[in-house]
C-alpha cells in the first residue's frame, strides 16, 4: 500500500487543533436563543394547589444522570478529527488476531482483556454513547466512549492504570493462534483535561505463521469529567498519532462539560 505523505498523516491532528482553538470564540454545543428557565419552578399559590401533589423529593442521582441524547451530543466524531478518519466499518481484524491473548501476570492479563473488550472501566460499566472511527491509510482504529460509572469505580480504574507501566513494563503473551507477543507498556502523556486522567501506550510485537513481523501500537486514555468518564483507544498496525489521541481527550472533556452546563439543544 502506498504510504500517504507526512503532511496528510498529520491532517487529523491539525483539524483537532483548529477546532480546539475555535472554542475560545464559540461554544462547541449550540445554545438556545432564550435564557433557560430556573431549575426550581415558582411555588404554586395555595388557591391553585392540587390534591395529588407528590411528597417525594426528586432524586439527586437522577438529576445528575447523563441522558443518552446528552452523551451522544458530547461525542467526538469524524468531522472533528478530519481526514483520513471515517465512520468505522466494524472491529479491526488485528483485534482478534493480536489482542485476544493470555499471560500469567494477573494485572497484565486484566489489561489485555480490557483492551480486547474495550472495557477500561470494567464489564459492568456500560457506555452511554460510543463511536468507532477508522483510519484506512494506517490500518488504525479509534473507539471513543462516554460512561457514567460510580465515582469509586472511576478512581479505582485510574489508580490501577497508573501502576501498569511498572507492573507490566515488559511481558510476553500468547495469542489464540499460538503466536508469542512481546508486550511493552508505558505512560502516555495527556493534556490537563477533565478532573483526573491516565494514559497508556501499549505495543505488541510478534510474528505470523509465515515469519512476518507484526507490530501493534495502542494508545488508551481514561478521563474523569465530574460524574462522567471518557475512554479513548487509538491503535493500529501503522502510524498511530499521539496528537489525535490527546486532541480527542481534550476536545471530548470540554464538550462533555459544555453539554453538562447547557444540555442538548433540540432542533
Amino acid at each position: 500500500m502506498t504510504r500517504p505523505p507526512v503532511r496528510a498523516l498529520l491532517s487529523s491532528a491539525l483539524s483537532l487543533g483548529v477546532l480546539l482553538t475555535a472554542t475560545a470564540c464559540s461554544s462547541l454545543i449550540p445554545r438556545p436563543q432564550t435564557a433557560p428557565r430556573p431549575a426550581v419552578p415558582p411555588t404554586t399559590p395555595p388557591s391553585q394547589a392540587t390534591t395529588h401533589r407528590s411528597t417525594t423529593p426528586p432524586s439527586p442521582t437522577a438529576d445528575r444522570a447523563l441522558t443518552r441524547a446528552q452523551a451522544e451530543a458530547a461525542l467526538v466524531t469524524e468531522a472533528d478529527v478530519g481526514e483520513p478518519w471515517t465512520s468505522s466499518q466494524g472491529p479491526a481484524t488485528w483485534r482478534d488476531g493480536l489482542l485476544k491473548a493470555t499471560t500469567k501476570a494477573p494485572d497484565c492479563q486484566r489489561l489485555l482483556d480490557a483492551l480486547y473488550a474495550e472495557e477500561l472501566f470494567g464489564a459492568d460499566a456500560r457506555p452511554r454513547a460510543v463511536i468507532g472511527l477508522d483510519d484506512p491509510w494506517n490500518e488504525a482504529q479509534m473507539r471513543y466512549q462516554i460512561f457514567a460509572p460510580r465515582p469509586a469505580d472511576m478512581d479505582r480504574t485510574l489508580a490501577w492504570m497508573k501502576t501498569l507501566p511498572r507492573k507490566c513494563d515488559r511481558f510476553t503473551a500468547k495469542t489464540a493462534h499460538g503466536h508469542v507477543q512481546r508486550v511493552q507498556v508505558s505512560e502516555a502523556p495527556l493534556p490537563d483535561a477533565g478532573d483526573a486522567r491516565q494514559g497508556l501506550r501499549v505495543s505488541l510485537r510478534g510474528e505470523t505463521d509465515y515469519g512476518d513481523t507484526t507490530l501493534l501500537r495502542l494508545e488508551v486514555a481514561a478521563v474523569r469529567v465530574g460524574d462522567d468518564a471518557i475512554s479513548v483507544s487509538n491503535g493500529g498496525l501503522g502510524e498511530v498519532s499521539s496528537d489525535v489521541t490527546r486532541g480527542a481527550v481534550e476536545l471530548g472533556a470540554r464538550r462533555l462539560k459544555e453539554v453538562r452546563r447547557h444540555g442538548r439543544v433540540e432542533v
